[in-house]
C-alpha cells in the first residue's frame, strides 16, 4: 500500500492562492495575517490534515521546544514516577519530552546524548548511568549553550546545575531508625560507590553507627553493581551465613531489601524480631511485601517537576539570538536540595510504635 504523501505549507498555499510565507505566519498567528486569512488558513488545514514539520522548524530556529530526558531504566518505579514529575510540568510549559535511557551503560548513554542532541532538544534532564564516571560528553551540551540539570545520580563536579536529596542524611536517618529499635549489628548493601549518592548512603549509614558507638564492622557493609533483586539475594545470603548474622538491614533501594525478606523468609528468619529491614526510596513495593517494607520516601515526582523549573529557569535567562550558541550557559551552578523522611512499616517495627 502506498504511503499517503504528508500535506505541506505549500500545498495549502497553492490552494488558497497565496504565498507559503503567508500560510506559515497565519497558522503562527501572526499580527501581519488579518482574521480572515487566519481563519481560511486554518480551516484548509483542518480539512487537509496538515501536520507542522516541527523538526524542520527546529532547524531553522535551533529550538524545538522539546526536553531530552535520559535516564538509566524507565521500568524502575522511582525513575517511572521521576518521568511522571517531568512529563507534567513539561507539559504545563508548553514542552514535549524525548525520553531515552541508558540501561546503567556509559556507552550507550553517550550514544544517547549524540541522538538527543541531534534532534535539537532545547534542554536536558539526566540521572546518570552506574558506569558513568567520565562527563565529557555533556560537554556537547554545555559548549552549544543548552541547559542540563542533572537529577539524583548527579556528577562529582563544581559548576552545574542539579536537583537530588541529602543521602548522608536519609541514610543516616534508616541506620538510626533501626538502631532505635534495638539493632546493634546492622549490616549495609549499598551500589558502586563511584556514583556519589552511594558513596553519601555509605557514609550516612558509618555516621549514625559512630555516633551510638557501635562498631563498624566493614564485613557486613557490602556493595553491588545495580542492587538488583539477584544481587540483593546474593548480599543477604552471604551476611546471613556468617556466624554472627546481622539483626538489621539498610539496602540503599527496596529492591535489594526484598530480596533480603525473601531470603530471611525461606531461612525461618522473623522480621523483624531477629532481623529488621529497611530500604531506599519508598517504591510501590514496599507495600506489597509481606511484610510491609519500611524505606526512606524519596521525592521522585517532585524532584522532576523541580528539574523542569530548573530548566524553564535556565532558559528564560539564556540569550536569546542564535549568536550566543558556542557560548557556555551563564549561572554558574544550582544546588536544590529536596527533603526525604523515614517511612515506618512493619519490616523494622520491633517496638510498634
Amino acid at each position: 500500500m502506498e504511503k499517503k504523501k504528508d500535506v505541506t505549507i505549500y500545498d495549502l498555499a497553492q490552494e488558497l492562492g497565496v504565498s507559503p510565507s503567508t500560510v506559515s505566519r497565519a497558522l503562527n498567528d501572526h499580527a501581519s495575517i488579518g482574521k480572515k486569512t487566519k481563519k481560511a488558513v486554518r480551516k484548509l488545514a483542518e480539512s487537509k490534515g496538515y501536520r507542522p514539520n516541527t523538526f524542520a522548524s527546529s532547524l531553522r530556529t535551533n529550538q524545538s521546544n522539546t526536553i531530552g530526558v535520559l535516564v538509566s531504566w524507565i521500568n524502575r518505579p522511582f525513575i517511572s514516577s521521576l518521568i511522571s514529575g517531568i512529563e507534567k510540568e513539561a507539559r504545563d510549559k508548553g514542552y514535549h519530552v524525548i525520553i531515552s535511557q541508558s540501561h546503567d551503560q556509559s556507552e550507550l548513554e553517550t550514544e544517547n546524548l549524540q541522538a538527543l542532541y541531534d534532534s535539537r532538544v532545547s534542554a536536558l534532564i539526566v540521572s546518570l548511568a552506574m558506569e558513568t564516571v567520565d562527563y565529557r560528553p555533556f560537554d556537547l551540551f554545555r559548549k552549544h549553550g543548552i541547559p542540563v540539570v542533572f537529577v539524583d545520580r548527579v556528577p562529582v563536579l563544581q559548576k552545574i546545575h542539579k536537583v537530588h536529596i541529602n543521602n548522608f542524611k536519609a541514610a543516616f536517618d534508616a541506620t538510626e531508625h533501626l538502631i532505635a529499635q534495638g539493632c546493634r549489628r546492622i549490616a549495609h548493601f549499598g551500589g558502586a560507590r563511584h556514583q556519589a549518592i552511594y558513596e553519601e548512603r555509605r557514609a550516612g549509614y558509618i555516621a549514625a553507627l559512630k555516633k551510638n558507638n557501635i562498631e563498624v564492622d566493614n564485613t557486613i557493609i557490602l556493595e553491588a553493581e545495580s542492587l538488583s533483586l539477584e544481587e540483593g539475594t546474593r548480599l543477604a545470603e552471604k551476611v546471613l551465613d556468617l556466624p554472627i548474622p546481622p539483626d538489621g538491614i539498610f539496602c540503599a533501594n527496596d529492591t535489594a531489601a526484598v530480596s533480603a525478606i525473601h531470603c530471611a523468609k525461606v531461612r525461618g528468619i522473623k522480621i523483624p524480631g531477629e532481623l529488621a529491614i529497611i530500604g531506599f526510596n519508598d517504591d510501590p513495593i514496599c507495600k506489597i511485601i509481606e511484610p510491609p517494607l519500611s524505606s526512606i520516601h524519596h521525592p521522585a515526582v517532585e524532584m522532576g517537576k523541580a528539574a523542569v523549573r530548573e530548566v524553564m529557569s535556565m532558559l528564560d535567562t539564556a540569550p536569546a539570538n542564535a549568536d550566543a550558541l558556542n557560548k557556555e550557559p551563564s549561572g554558574g551552578k544550582t544546588n536544590l536540595v529536596l527533603e526525604t523522611h523515614v517511612v515506618v512499616r512493619a519490616s523494622s517495627n520491633r517496638l510498634g510504635a
